[in-house]
């Protein structure tokens, strides 16, 4: 019970902290910096995330080609194009890798609820996916060079691992008063001769 008491007690320090930061002016650094319609909750937050970064990678296989057309055209001076198309590729890697961090959060955060939070989580990845849908009016340059410019925001990455070590300490919280399943007797599942 002691647990429970210290994991809620933690839990309402990080809120009551992470309050003023929610309503609080943007400032000039990145970090504080929210997304346009991002939610301020950090478990939908991380889910929109989420869906932001699965809509940018998911988008690669259409953009490319324009990309590449732009990067020829608009060559920098002492670059070739194999680098800088390469640098599209490590950053898909690199989205890969991050969308395991975001779904790892996700995962964990929905274990340590009390009630079902998934639908949730659900609607905020439609709602950070769709920052990438765009009208017929929208030009095929003007996609590129917008995915091309984009960049997931600072703040998804430590608001998901924040969440997550929370999420655990919830989850560990909620389990303490679970009743262990005693050992099984040595030689019970082996037939008798």
């Amino acid at each position: 019970m002691l647990s429970l008491a210290f994991a809620l007690a933690l839990l309402a320090q990080d809120s009551s902290a992470a309050a003023p930061q929610a309503t609080a002016a943007p400032t000039a650094q990145s970090e504080d910096r929210w997304p346009a319609g991002a939610p301020r909750e950090d478990y939908p937050f991380v889910a929109w995330c989420y869906g932001a970064l699965r809509g940018y990678l998911d988008m690669h296989d259409e953009v490319m080609p324009e990309v590449t057309r732009i990067e020829k055209q608009f060559r920098k001076p002492g670059t070739s194009l194999a680098d800088d198309l390469k640098v599209y590729a490590d950053m898909q890697a690199d989205g890969r890798q991050k969308l395991k961090l975001f779904q790892s959060a996700i995962t964990a955060a929905e274990k340590a609820s009390v009630r079902p939070i998934n639908a949730i989580g659900g609607e905020a990845v439609k709602k950070g996916r769709s920052i990438w849908t765009a009208g017929p009016e929208v030009t095929k340059a003007r996609k590129a060079q917008e995915w091309m410019s984009w960049a997931l925001p600072a703040k998804c990455e430590t608001t998901a691992k924040a969440l997550e070590q929370r999420a655990a300490l919830m989850g560990s919280a909620f389990k303490v008063n679970a009743v262990d399943e005693p050992p099984a007797e040595a030689g019970a599942d082996t037939p008798s001769p």
